[in-house]
């Protein structure tokens, strides 16, 4: 940033006091929360890691400081809107995996394959099935995942040749169970971020910041 569009010093001040009011508004919401998940709680802190995100930029940009605050990313799910006290969950997945191993792949859906053929045959979409899954990476994955839970195959994922990479998990409230089938055609498409209660995420950039935060000094590079 040149000289002349250094932010002056009574930006930063201010920007310090909006700060400081923002930290008594959410004070003030948690002291007065209708419940769990209130609404003006998560409305407050959202506002009070804006005004801390700005005074952080404002604070490096003039004086070459920085903050001990942890801003939450531009990716966060917005503010919980569902009811309080949800009668009904989805819980939503996603694992990624890389194939690394294929002729491992290959070994163990045969393997499944000739102890029980007719589930083979099922499982990859075809009578035969069985004499080819261990030619076959698509047949190989559909034996796979038709014979073992999701949550076995991520416990054992290198024995069957795979790789982990990030995954998430999303408890979404629902006001009413889903009827059977109701949507089996587009299981993600009624999704709403604004209705998950709770998340969970597994990425390897989570270590990899880890270990930035102990090499690194806290001086941020820009």
């Amino acid at each position: 940033m040149s000289d002349a569009a250094q932010p002056s010093a009574a930006e930063v001040r201010a920007a310090a006091e909006a700060v400081k009011a923002a930290l008594d508004r959410h004070l003030d919401a948690v002291e007065r929360r209708s419940g769990q998940d209130d609404p003006a709680v998560y409305a407050a802190f959202d506002e009070l890691a804006a005004a801390a995100e700005v005074y952080d930029e404002l604070l490096y940009d003039t004086y070459d400081e920085v903050t001990p605050f942890e801003i939450p990313g531009s990716d966060a799910l917005p503010a919980y809107a569902g009811p309080e006290g949800p009668s009904a969950l989805s819980v939503l997945i996603r694992r990624d995996y890389t194939v690394a191993e294929p002729q491992r792949l290959l070994h163990q859906a045969q393997r499944i394959a000739d102890l029980d053929p007719d589930a083979a045959d099922e499982a990859a979409g075809g009578a035969d099935a069985a004499a080819v899954v261990g030619t076959s990476v698509h047949a190989a994955l559909g034996v796979l995942f038709g014979e073992f839970e999701p949550d076995e195959i991520a416990s054992r994922h290198k024995e069957f040749g795979l790789e982990e990479g990030d995954s998430t998990l999303w408890v979404a409230a629902a006001d009413d169970p889903a009827e059977p089938g109701e949507w089996l055609s587009a299981p993600f498409d009624q999704a709403d971020p604004q209705r998950v209660v709770c998340r969970f995420d597994v990425s390897a950039v989570f270590d990899e910041e880890l270990e930035d935060d102990d090499l690194e000094a806290p001086d941020r590079g820009r």
